[in-house]
C-alpha cells in the first residue's frame, strides 16, 4: 500500500521514516527489510518496507533527490545518534 499524499521530500524525512521502521514505530509485523524502487506504471520512486516473503507491507513515495541520494541510507541503515 502506497499513500500518494505522503511523499518523503528530504533525507531527514527518510531517516525519520527508516528509524520508525527499525524501531517498530509503525506497527508493522514481519518486517524483513527496506528497498528503494520505482513504480512500474508511472516510474515514481518509492521506499518499500518488505516482509520476509518480499511482499510490500508499506510504501512511501520519495522525491527524485531522496531516491538518488538516499540509497546508502536505505542500503546500510541510519547511523545511531550519539
Amino acid at each position: 500500500m502506497i499513500n500518494d499524499n505522503d511523499v518523503i521530500e528530504t533525507l531527514d524525512e527518510l531517516e525519520t521514516f527508516l528509524r520508525l521502521v527499525e524501531n517498530g514505530g509503525l506497527g508493522l509485523e514481519n518486517v524483513a527489510g527496506v528497498a528503494l524502487a520505482t513504480n512500474n506504471s508511472d516510474g515514481r520512486p518509492f521506499v518499500a518496507v518488505l516482509d520476509d516473503n518480499h511482499q510490500l507491507l508499506l510504501g512511501r513515495y520519495v522525491s527524485h533527490d531522496v531516491y538518488e541520494n538516499g540509497k546508502d541510507m536505505v542500503r546500510y541503515g541510519v547511523k545511531k545518534p550519539h
